[in-house]
């Protein structure tokens, strides 16, 4: 269980419980209640949590999927590649990247002027619900939300990818015995 494997998994479970709580509890008082708004400050809470724990998710990803070419690919120098301190460094690095993104656009998605009152009319608050709220241009919060997608979500996606196409080539290229 102490393997860079182990380490990682206990770092997405840990992403994915934290995800769950951060929306599921807001969502099941909807669901009760008669009124289905959201109050301002709760929907600033759940925007940072949300985005960042799905910003996390995809980098911790692209990380699982180098632990596991490093594995499948050179299987000999595994353990010198994955060392405790590169892979503690991954996964903070990870939960750095996703924290740091969704401070960026929580900050700069709540300086909007609001036009309406203090409550989002959803069942969770997402980022362009939000920001479609605005009485102002929102064109530069909807380019830097495009802009962080691609890097925190595409990037990580084509890194396990490519991750995964090397690991199939490498398993093609083995010699086999019949």
């Amino acid at each position: 269980l102490h393997t860079p494997m182990y380490f990682f998994l206990t770092n997405l479970s840990l992403v994915d419980v934290s995800y769950a709580t951060s929306i599921v509890p807001q969502m099941l008082v909807h669901f009760l209640a008669e009124h289905k708004g959201i109050p301002y400050v709760s929907c600033v809470a759940q925007l940072f949590f949300s985005l960042g724990l799905g910003g996390i998710e995809f980098v911790l990803l692209a990380v699982m999927a180098y632990d596991r070419y490093a594995a499948v690919c050179d299987p000999l120098r595994y353990s010198v590649i994955m060392h405790g301190g590169l892979c503690a460094r991954l996964a903070i690095t990870s939960w750095v990247s996703g924290s740091v993104n969704s401070l960026i656009h929580t900050a700069i998605t709540f300086q909007l002027l609001v036009c309406t009152n203090k409550y989002i009319d959803h069942i969770s608050c997402e980022i362009l619900a939000v920001v479609r709220l605005a009485c102002v241009d929102t064109s530069s919060n909807e380019i830097s939300i495009m802009v962080s997608s691609i890097v925190l979500l595409m990037t990580p996606f084509c890194l396990v990818l490519l991750s995964y196409i090397r690991i199939l080539s490498t398993i093609l290229k083995i010699q086999s015995t019949e």
